[in-house]
């Protein structure tokens, strides 16, 4: 079990968090050749759950051509924080994401992450490589239900054995025994059934803010006992990929890491991946440069507003929040919240419900804020300076005449 508090503030006084990209070129040539001989082996291996599904005829189907896939594997080559000579792996990895079974639980959730799945107008790739997985179960999706889905489920796990990629959306209660939350004709808590789940999974994959930390769910007062993955399943890899709801860009680019080196990509403390959490919100922002001119939003709907200034005193946890938002953005990289004129909430961080959601900032937050726009200070001693340079000049010119004039008369 992890200590939120203490991690939180270990994360926060950090000088950063971000992935070691310049590992040199003999350890990007051994990784290449690795991931080669993966994709290869993979290759070998029969579609699990008998999708046979062509990568480019399901793009085609869904309206994207070619380029769009090409243009998708270099965005996520680049969100994997591997060199562009890895694109052609890439592009063959996602090809072979149906030889990795997928198992997809909910238990405390709106759904919100699959929601933002299946509700999108126009499919991007990686909403539509997720049709390609092998995926196993997913109540939301799956057409069967009650004992059928149950047996379907079973099958999956005494199939895939060890091998399969537990993806569980929403907290678990825990409180009077868990039975805030049963799932199944045996009344099997949400708890014992995540357990049950997780034993023989190759590794364990919380999607969004309540499955990471609890979310919502786990809220004061927390009256079911809400609590993220990480504080139930021991003895497993777990990778934590919060937000509310999660980037499908994350998600996938999980599970394409995995397909591409069958290991787990690399963690921070709060075990979520670098890759996409190595960045702080407040450093990507495109408002950043008001705030550091001290140019802010003081109330909804004022001048600061329409010309798109820092949130930060509107309760903009953006300094404090961890995410690749205002990279990969949301929607097919259309827009995000702060793009949006709203201040991040901090939902990729614990706890957020309780301490950030609010308006104003953060008490006790350490960051100095501007009080004087820094152009105004600019402005102001660049005048001083003129005008010292402009006096000097003077002097200078006057003192010069004065000295010419006596030479002259002593030449006389």
């Amino acid at each position: 079990m992890i200590d939120k508090k203490d991690a939180v503030q270990k994360l926060f006084t950090a000088k950063s968090s971000r992935v070691d990209t310049n590992k040199g070129d003999t350890y990007y040539q051994k990784l290449y050749e690795q991931c080669k001989q993966r994709i290869e082996n993979l290759k070998n291996i029969e579609p699990f759950g008998g999708n046979k599904a062509q990568l480019q005829d399901v793009l085609s189907a869904e309206g994207c051509d070619r380029r769009d896939f090409l243009k998708w594997v270099s965005a996520t080559t680049a969100m994997l924080m591997l060199p562009s000579f890895f694109e052609p792996l890439v592009a063959e990895a996602a090809e072979v994401m149906n030889r990795v079974p997928v198992i997809w639980i909910e238990l405390q959730d709106c759904a919100g992450n699959s929601e933002a799945l299946l509700r999108s107008e126009k499919p991007k790739v990686d909403e539509i490589i997720l049709e390609i997985i092998s995926l196993e179960f997913h109540e939301t999706l799956m057409a069967a239900a009650g004992h059928q889905a149950e047996a379907q489920m079973q099958d999956a796990i005494n199939t895939f054995k060890g091998r399969y990629l537990l993806f569980v959306e929403g907290s678990i209660p825990t409180a009077i025994g868990g039975y805030y939350g049963t799932i199944g004709a045996s009344g099997e808590t949400f708890e014992e059934h995540l357990k049950r789940l997780s034993a023989d999974a190759a590794a364990v994959v919380a999607v969004g803010s309540c499955a990471t930390f609890g979310g919502v769910p786990a809220a004061a007062p927390n009256p079911t006992g809400a609590k993220g993955v990480m504080d139930i399943v021991s003895g497993k890899p777990i990778i934590n990929i919060p937000a509310c709801p999660a980037n499908p860009a994350n998600m996938v680019g999980v599970i394409l890491h995995y397909v591409l080196t069958g290991e787990l990509p690399e963690l921070d403390s709060l075990l979520r991946p670098k890759f996409a959490f190595g960045y702080r919100i407040h450093d990507t922002c495109e408002r950043r440069v008001h705030f550091d001119a001290g140019e802010f939003v003081e109330e909804w709907g004022d001048a600061g507003a329409k010309n798109n200034f820092c949130l930060y005193k509107m309760g903009c946890k953006g300094p404090m929040t961890f995410n690749n938002c205002g990279i990969v953005r949301y929607n097919d990289g259309v827009n995000w919240p702060i793009g949006a004129g709203r201040g991040c909430i901090g939902c990729s961080e614990p706890d957020f419900w309780d301490k950030y959601a609010f308006e104003r900032p953060i008490d006790d937050t350490t960051i100095v804020v501007a009080s004087n726009s820094i152009d105004t200070k600019i402005d102001r001693s660049s005048f001083g300076v003129v005008a010292a340079t402009e006096i000097g000049a003077g002097i200078y010119a006057a003192a010069t005449a004065l000295e010419k004039k006596r030479a002259d008369k002593g030449e006389a």
